[in-house]
């Protein structure tokens, strides 16, 4: 158990999150510490997510609902004002811990209790979460995002740093998971993923209003206004054609890459986080073909800079 309590809170902006939203619940609950505040935002849904969240609420006053106005348009700064608004609502409440939970998850137990140790033990740890699977499909072992990346889906920061990085950055295509945990790391917190701890992501990632294919397409896209290298693309999609669906899942992610490439689409990132990432990149690349060259295993979760 926890040496002294951390306290914590969590956001969840939830937009027609019906199908999975009462197994996140339920996993919250059963937490073995649980937060001062879980504001779960209500973005706009036209199904029954806010009723589901109403039958918890009377039982559980550490529970909140905060329900917006309804929306035609969904992307992803929609999902940083609804963070926002939760935000709002826990800003007078003494925390040290934030974090963002996504509405179609089930996590281990103590999956918030392990986390606050680690912000514990170190206090440079800015950003911290755990390894996911979906459905055929493990961030260990099935990605070079690797331990200094943390998963948008269950993400957690220390206030401090949350406060530093300016929070969410809104960006309609997306990527706002990403800026936030990149940018804490180029500022010199330290940013983590545990291997010890892991949730389940109930909807394949990238895909709650398109198939796998779009999808991949989406990501490539992504890469490029992300600022990623081209070099580490190439290699990046050679790898996505050896996994299922083979060979049309790596075209996919090319084809958005290129095509964000000739559209010259707007990078909403700032020249110096561009290069602070390529850099990375360009070292996890030699770590990679070093151990290719010498025949030693990968073990894609270690792969990071030096």
């Amino acid at each position: 158990m926890s040496s002294y309590p951390m306290p914590y809170v969590l956001i969840t902006p939830a937009r027609n999150e019906e199908t999975f939203i009462e197994k996140t619940i339920q996993t919250v609950i059963k937490q073995t510490v649980l937060p001062a505040k879980w504001v779960i935002v209500n973005d706009g849904s036209t199904d029954s997510t806010s009723s589901i969240v109403r039958r918890y609420l009377a039982d559980h006053p550490w529970m909140e609902l905060v329900d917006l106005p309804v929306r035609r348009e969904r992307n992803f700064a929609a999902k940083v004002y609804a963070f926002n608004a939760g935000q709002e609502r826990v800003r007078n409440l003494e925390y040290e811990v934030i974090g963002n939970l996504d509405a179609d998850v089930s996590l281990d137990e103590d999956q918030f209790e392990f986390l606050q140790n680690e912000f514990r033990k170190d206090p440079r740890l800015g950003v911290a979460g755990t390894i996911f699977r979906e459905e055929g499909y493990s961030s260990e072992t099935d990605s070079f995002e690797g331990q200094n990346h943390v998963s948008g889906q269950c993400q957690l920061f220390r206030r401090q740093c949350f406060e530093e990085i300016g929070g969410y950055r809104p960006n309609k295509a997306g990527g706002i998971d990403w800026m936030a945990v990149t940018t804490a790391r180029m500022m010199g917190w330290k940013t983590r993923s545990f291997r010890e701890k892991s949730f389940f992501h109930h909807r394949t990632l990238g895909t709650a209003e398109r198939g796998r294919l779009a999808s991949s397409f989406s990501y490539g896209e992504k890469d490029y206004y992300l600022g990623g290298h081209p070099v580490w693309e190439i290699f990046r999609v050679a790898y996505r054609m050896t996994k299922r669906p083979y060979l049309v899942d790596g075209i996919a992610l090319g084809s958005g890459y290129l095509w964000a490439f000739l559209r010259r689409m707007k990078r909403p990132v700032s020249e110096e986080l561009m290069r602070f990432h390529r850099k990375e990149q360009m070292q996890k690349l030699g770590a990679i073909l070093r151990s290719l060259v010498t025949f030693r295993r990968i073990d894609n979760f270690k792969v990071k800079p030096t």
